[in-house]
């Protein structure tokens, strides 16, 4: 993991509930802070509501890193995105969740239950929570998304 890392918020909707659930467990077995933001169950909830704050607790601090989840993750990466000073990539395999962090420096990152095979969910985590911010070229791209 990388060793800055070490308190994630995690969040999602009613349609990433069972993929939170595993994420978390995983997470805590490798020592880390989780900071669930809910939801608790797979009853309807309107995701905006569960995702903001793990937004807001990563753009403060609070949280090192965030991961959230839905049936696609789009709608939890715009809700995401719409928060001062996060940068939530869109994950769908490992090279999506590795170039995320290396090139977009993504504080967080948004994933599809419906659109992820179970299988390959937790081998894209551990490559977002490992992979470096590559800075050099693609820092000055960040400097620019930061300031329209």
């Amino acid at each position: 993991m990388n060793q800055h890392i070490r308190r994630i918020g995690i969040g999602c909707d009613h349609a990433g509930y069972e993929y939170k659930e595993k994420i978390k467990t995983h997470l805590q077995a490798k020592g880390l802070d989780v900071v669930d933001f809910g939801t608790d169950s797979n009853q309807p909830v309107d995701y905006p509501g569960k995702i903001r704050p793990v937004a807001q607790a990563v753009a403060s601090g609070t949280c090192d890193a965030g991961i959230v989840l839905g049936g696609s993750g789009n709608g939890e990466a715009i809700v995401a995105n719409k928060v001062k000073g996060i940068r939530c990539a869109v994950c769908w395999n490992t090279d999506s969740a590795r170039l995320g962090k290396q090139h977009n420096d993504a504080n967080m990152i948004s994933l599809g239950q419906r659109m992820i095979a179970s299988d390959d969910l937790l081998p894209i985590v551990d490559v977002y929570l490992t992979a470096q911010f590559q800075a050099g070229r693609h820092a000055r791209r960040i400097a620019q998304i930061e300031t329209p």
